[in-house]
């Protein structure tokens, strides 16, 4: 697995586990960690959408 692949890995468990928190308890961590919609947090949700579009060529690869 490439380094890119564990990065992709990670940040779309991250994005699950913010998900998860969303659906569960009404608890978004990375708008209280980086802010509402900041710019910060922009780039965050950007690159976890990215992560799972990377997520996609991992399904067809042997």
């Amino acid at each position: 697995m490439k380094v890119i692949d564990k990065i992709a890995l990670v940040l779309v468990i991250i994005g699950a586990i913010n998900w998860g928190l969303i659906g569960l308890f009404k608890f978004n961590l990375v708008e209280v960690i980086f802010g509402n919609m900041t710019i910060l947090s922009r780039i965050i949700y950007t690159l976890v959408g990215l992560s799972g579009l990377w997520g996609i060529k991992l399904l067809f690869e042997d």
